[in-house]
Parts: structure tokens; C-alpha cells; sequence
């Protein structure tokens, strides 16, 4: 059998956030249509009820983040990786940002647009993650 290391299980815990942060939000999405449809309140309701895990998930995905940080000696690391590294970081960011307006936001502008960019942003800073770790 291959030795989990600490390394295994940071990156393990890094994945399982994003796995809430962002495939709950596809879920969501996925879902939302029928939600609608059981009642008024049902997809405010969902949505709280959903916030409960995926903010954790995201809290989660910036803790691992920061560790990951924190182990490897950025100086060995190109420019290229030290500048997708930085739009990694804005990304990551934005998604929290524009879940926030989401949430928060009372017009339909507010939340398709909050809504969006932490769809989205979400999706940007998962692939970049992809390409960091080669």
C-alpha cells in the first residue's frame, strides 16, 4: 500500500472543500428549477440551509490553501507560478465576494451577478489549482 502522507491529507481536505464549494453550487443549480416549484420560501430556505456546509467548504478550501502555503518554498518557483499563483488567489476571492452579494443581494441583478461570478470564479480558481499542481 502507497503511505498516506501529511501532504495526502492536506491535499485530501483541499479537494473535499472544493467539492462542497463548488459542486454544491452546480448541485444548487441543478436543483433550483424544482425547488421553485415546491413553494415560494423553498429556494431562500434551500439556499440558507446550503450556506450552513458550503461556507465551510470554502473556509475549509482557504485553510488548506493557506497551509499548502505555508509547506512549499515558493522561492524554487517560476514567475509563471508565482503569477497563475496570484490570479489563483483573486479568483478564490471573488468566488467568496460574489457568493456574498449573492446572498445578501435583494434584486435579481444582484443575485444573477453575484451568483454568477462565484459560479464562476469558483470553476477559474478550481482549474488553476489544477495547473499548480501540475
Amino acid at each position: 500500500m502507497l503511505p498516506v502522507t501529511v501532504d495526502t491529507v492536506r491535499l485530501a481536505l483541499h479537494i473535499l472543500g472544493a467539492t462542497v464549494w463548488v459542486g454544491g453550487q452546480i448541485t444548487m443549480l441543478y436543483l433550483l428549477p424544482t425547488v421553485r416549484g415546491l413553494d415560494e420560501a423553498a429556494p431562500a430556505v434551500v439556499a440558507r440551509r446550503f450556506n450552513q456546509i458550503a461556507w465551510g467548504g470554502y473556509a475549509l478550501l482557504v485553510a488548506t490553501g493557506v497551509w499548502h502555503l505555508l509547506v512549499i518554498d515558493v522561492g524554487d518557483r517560476t514567475t509563471a507560478y508565482h503569477v497563475t499563483l496570484g490570479v489563483k488567489l483573486l479568483v478564490v476571492a471573488l468566488s467568496g465576494i460574489g457568493v456574498a452579494v449573492h446572498i445578501v443581494g435583494r434584486s435579481k441583478v444582484a443575485l444573477a451577478i453575484g451568483g454568477a461570478l462565484g459560479f464562476l470564479a469558483a470553476v477559474a480558481a478550481l482549474v488553476l489549482g489544477v495547473v499548480l499542481r501540475g
